[in-house]
Formats: C-alpha cells, sequence, structure tokens
C-alpha cells in the first residue's frame, strides 16, 4: 500500500499562500483594524469574517454524522462567536484573536483561544452540535485524498500553532516585561520603551530519518515505549544550536542506536503542531540516511528497541495494515463526541489498524511524514 498526497499533511494551507499588501483590506493590519470597528459595534467595510474558537489546544469542530463527508472546523461569524461568548469567563477583546489569512478579497480568517471558559462555555457550543476535538484526533479522521479536508486541517494546524505560541510567549526574554500581540497576533512586542523587543512564532526543526543498510535491502525501524504494540517508526531528533541538518541525522542516529551514517539525502518536511504545548510547531525534516556500520546498540533511555527489517517485511506492514478502517474510526468518534457521548475520551486508544492476520510491525499512518519516508523505500524500483 503505497499512498501519495498532494502535500504533507498540516501543509498546502489555502489561505496563507500569498502575503497581501498593508494596503489590502484584508491585510492583516486592515482586517484587524475592521475587527477593531466591529467590536465597537461600527461595521464599516464589506469584510466577511469567518473566526475558529480553540480550547485547551483543541479546535472547534462538528460532524455530519456521514462517515464519508465526515468533520468539519466550526467556524462563526463575528455576531455568533459574541452571542456564545456573552456572560462566560471570556471577555471578548480584539487582542484575543490572530489573523490566519484571507480567500479571495472579501473573507478573512481568525482564530481566538477561548480556554478560560468553563464547562458552560463547552455546553453553549454542544446546542450548535459543536465540539472541541483533539487536533491529533481530527488528524486520523481526515480523508487524505479529500484537498478540502486536507486544507481545513492544515489550517487548524496553523491556527493552533499560533495560539498556543501566544500562550506560552508571555513575557520579553530579555527584560522580564509583559509582550502584547501587534500585527493581528502574527507577532508579538514587549511594552517596555526601552526595549520594545520583536518576538516572532516559535518554530523547532526536527530531523527525521529512516536509516537504511543499503548492501542487505533493509531499514532500520525503533520502538518508543508510548508506542502502541507492534508500531514501528524512523529515528527522530531535535536540531542542536550550531549543527548542520545532516550532522543532527548522523548524531540522532549514533546515540540511539550506535549506527553510524554517511550518506544523508534530503526527503521531505512536514509542520507538525501536534506536539506538547511548549513546542507549538515542530518542523519536520525528512531524510533517507545510509549505514556505514550495522551493529545496533540501542540507548534505552530514549528507546524501547531498534531493529532491521526486510523490504518485503515492511511492504507486508504496509499491505495488513487498515489505516482506512482507524480513519473511520476516528471519524465516528468525531461525531460522538460532538453528540456528547463520550465527551472527555481519549480516542487514540480506540484505534484499531490491523486487519485480522496480526504482523510483527505496522508503521504511523499517512498523516506522519515517518510513512511516507518508509513507504518510498519500500516501494522503491
Amino acid at each position: 500500500m503505497s499512498i501519495n498526497l498532494k502535500s504533507p499533511v498540516f501543509a498546502g494551507n489555502p489561505i496563507t499562500s500569498k502575503t497581501p499588501k498593508s494596503t489590502d483590506l484584508f491585510s492583516p493590519t486592515q482586517a484587524f483594524e475592521a475587527l477593531k470597528n466591529l467590536s465597537l459595534g461600527q461595521n464599516l467595510i464589506s469584510l466577511t469574517f469567518k473566526i475558529l474558537p480553540f480550547r485547551k489546544g483543541k479546535p472547534l469542530a462538528g460532524s455530519s454524522g456521514d462517515l464519508v463527508k465526515k468533520w468539519h472546523l466550526g467556524w462563526l461569524n463575528f455576531d455568533d462567536l459574541k452571542d456564545v461568548l456573552d456572560g462566560s469567563e471570556v471577555s471578548l477583546s480584539e487582542d484575543l484573536f490572530v489573523y490566519l489569512g484571507h480567500e479571495n478579497e472579501s473573507v478573512v480568517y481568525w482564530g481566538i483561544d477561548v480556554s478560560l471558559g468553563g464547562e458552560s462555555l463547552v455546553e453553549k457550543f454542544g446546542v450548535r452540535q459543536l465540539c472541541f476535538v483533539q487536533l491529533t484526533t481530527l488528524m486520523v479522521a481526515t480523508d487524505w485524498a479529500d484537498d478540502n479536508a486536507m486544507g481545513q486541517l492544515a489550517i487548524a494546524g496553523h491556527a493552533r500553532s499560533l495560539l498556543e505560541w501566544h500562550s506560552t510567549s508571555r513575557f520579553c526574554g530579555s527584560c522580564g516585561e509583559k509582550l502584547i500581540p501587534i500585527e493581528a497576533g502574527r507577532r508579538k512586542q514587549c511594552i517596555s520603551e526601552s526595549c520594545k523587543k520583536r518576538i516572532y512564532p516559535r518554530v523547532d526543526p526536527v530531523v527525521i530519518m529512516l536509516v537504511i543498510d543499503k548492501e542487505n535491502d533493509r531499514a532500520l525501524l525503533s520502538k518508543q515505549s508510548k508506542f502502541v504494540p507492534r508500531m514501528w517508526s524512523c529515528l527522530s531528533g531535535f536540531l542542536e544550536p550550531g549543527e548542520s541538518l545532516e550532522e543532527a541525522v548522523r548524531r540522532e542516529t549514533w546515540e540511539e542506536t550506535g549506527i553510524e551514517v554517511g550518506e544523508v539525502v534530503y526527503h521531505s518536511s512536514q509542520p507538525w503542531p501536534v506536539g506538547p504545548s511548549s513546542m507549538p510547531c515542530q518542523l519536520m525534516i525528512g531524510f533517507l540516511a545510509y549505514a556505514s556500520s550495522l551493529e545496533i546498540n540501542v540507548d534505552k533511555k530514549e528507546l524501547e528497541d531498534a531493529e532491521w527489517h526486510s523490504r518485503e517485511d515492511v511492504k507486508k506492514a504496509l499491505t495488513f495494515t487498515e489505516y482506512e478502517k482507524a480513519q473511520k474510526t476516528a471519524a465516528w468518534k468525531v461525531d460522538q463526541i460532538c453528540k456528547g457521548v463520550e465527551k472527555g475520551q481519549n480516542v487514540a486508544a480506540d484505534f484499531s489498524v490491523e486487519s485480522g492476520e496480526l504482523v510483527p510491525l505496522f508503521v504511523p499512518g499517512p498523516f506522519a511524514i515517518a510513512h511516507h519516508l518508509i513507504s518510498s523505500w519500500a516501494h522503491q524500483v
């Protein structure tokens, strides 16, 4: 089984492809001025605002109840959002909004964090058949062949990255004063007149590599204790200051498995906004790395295990893993959550992605760059 995507999951955002000029009505600066006027009850220009609320890192979503059409993001207009927040713990202010992008020249998209709102706010959204869902759940529930659904997932990922960055970057690293949002939430700035340091959204680069034994036609896969049984994946690690991407690949491979790597070949990259809130947006940078030594010495503090796997075994794992089944399971879960049936349940624990015949290993689904590194190697001619 080989799944080819037009762009990686969380990439291909349809509303951030072009940066508008500052004089355009739909630019961050002009749209933010319109938003401020709207909050004062003055609608002076013909822009349409679509707003996506988040709560504790979870975007607002809904479900059609149809496992083919599946989920959709819970976009609200300004008046609907104001009605829902009325009487809640969230005091509506233009500083809560972050500019996400625009569609054509008349629709502007915003994200807003309503985490201060309690269960009563959740219930108000529930009346509208909308609920806050983990982004990882929506990621698995997405039809990866549906360009529109993939675009919506990319928008939600971008929004989560910005909002989580705002949540964790509250004080200036230079002088300790408070940071305030500027440029429609796309930047932050220190309030101190003597400092005024400008802060940009954080991106954490991570190398992820499929290590290959070319002579014996094998690939090195690793297993972490947090993985579900029989799931194996690629090695990965954060880039250190002062090192190149290739050096990071070689260092991480050596530290975790004792394998030395020679040639390193770039494959692809993927935004990954579903990590912990302390790292609001990782950028996964994928490589094929060719081993120059073969003896494995696993660092048990980092990995549970690492093994060489033949191409045929990896192909079999890809063939027998039912990613579409996991997709439908996740879509059903979203529908149940939106109906209030399973509020707060850990959806990931219920995924069953294997067919009746159990295989010794399976790899992450097409939502992860690891899948495409492994699949591209397994199906090489």
